[in-house]
This record gives C-alpha cells, sequence and structure tokens, in this order.
C-alpha cells in the first residue's frame, strides 16, 4: 500500500491506502487509513471534479472547473473561483 505524508486528522504517521475501485457512474474512489486508526476517502470523478473528505472532519471539493470549496473542521466555509 501507499503511504502518504499529509495530514488532515491521519495522526503523526500519515496514512496508508488501504482500498481503491471504480463505481456504477465510471467515477474512482480510495480510502485512506491513518497511524491512529482514523479514515477517510476521496473520489475522482469522470466529469473532472474530485472530493475529499478527511478524519479531522474537513472536506474538500474541486469541480474541475475553476471552482474549489474547503471546510474547515471547525466549520469555515472558503470557496475560490475562476
Amino acid at each position: 500500500m501507499t503511504k502518504g505524508n499529509s495530514n488532515y486528522g491521519y495522526g503523526s504517521g500519515g496514512y496508508t491506502y488501504t482500498g481503491s475501485g471504480t463505481n456504477s457512474q465510471g467515477n474512482h474512489y480510495c480510502s485512506r487509513s491513518g497511524s491512529d486508526g482514523s479514515s477517510g476517502y476521496h473520489y475522482s470523478n469522470t466529469n473532472g471534479s474530485y472530493y475529499y473528505s478527511n478524519p479531522n472532519g474537513s472536506t474538500y471539493y474541486n469541480n474541475g472547473g475553476g471552482y474549489s470549496q474547503y471546510t474547515s473542521p471547525s466549520g469555515g466555509v472558503y470557496k475560490s473561483s475562476k
């Protein structure tokens, strides 16, 4: 399994990819497990968009066309667009 270094709530040891696949719509997903037992996932979609859900409660969405949105663990929402 591939190991990652970004934190986002995965513990000081980073994370390991624990699974991946493609759903019925053709969208790719990966699940991740943190060094502290936490878990998260991301989707990469056929339309160019992608979404991350992290164990610290943060999420990130990018529509593949210039718009993105990050939601922090405390609920703050940060948006950007073209």
